[in-house]
């Protein structure tokens, strides 16, 4: 499993939009440049956190998102999964298209399933809360 720039970049900005967290929408503008990322790039990460209702969006003057939530309600997990699709280590242990042919006789598909149980405990178990608290 690699975590892509997208997971990472809806990460910084969730523990970004978190250090600001109020009634204020803060600019697409201000969390680019707080956070030294493309404009452009992140209006498509903005897009994918307002559609999975992670984030609250108005456009306009005036304008921008904030969470609408407490950080303690967001997982890490819950973020990579909405922006990355799967968190699993092999694409085998997938459903759908990448599902393996072998599934019922791979000897190795138990451990891979293992891993993914604990990659998403890891992942599950760490909130933007936590995130803020590490970064201090």
């Amino acid at each position: 499993m690699i975590v892509s720039t997208k997971g990472r970049y809806a990460l910084r900005v969730m523990v970004c939009l978190a250090q600001r967290s109020g009634d204020d929408y803060v600019p697409l503008k201000e969390i680019a440049e707080a956070e030294n990322m493309s404009q452009k790039y992140l209006e498509s990460i903005m897009t994918v956190l307002s559609k999975g209702g992670f984030v609250d969006a108005v456009h306009g003057k005036g304008g921008g998102y904030r969470l609408n939530r407490s950080p303690e309600a967001y997982t890490v997990g819950g973020i990579l999964k909405l922006t990355e699709g799967s968190l699993n280590a092999v694409s085998c242990t997938g459903q759908g298209p990448s599902a393996c042919a072998r599934t019922e006789c791979c000897e190795a598909r138990p451990m891979w399933e293992r891993l993914d149980r604990m990659i998403d405990e890891f992942f599950e178990s760490i909130t933007v809360a936590d995130l803020l608290k590490e970064r201090q």
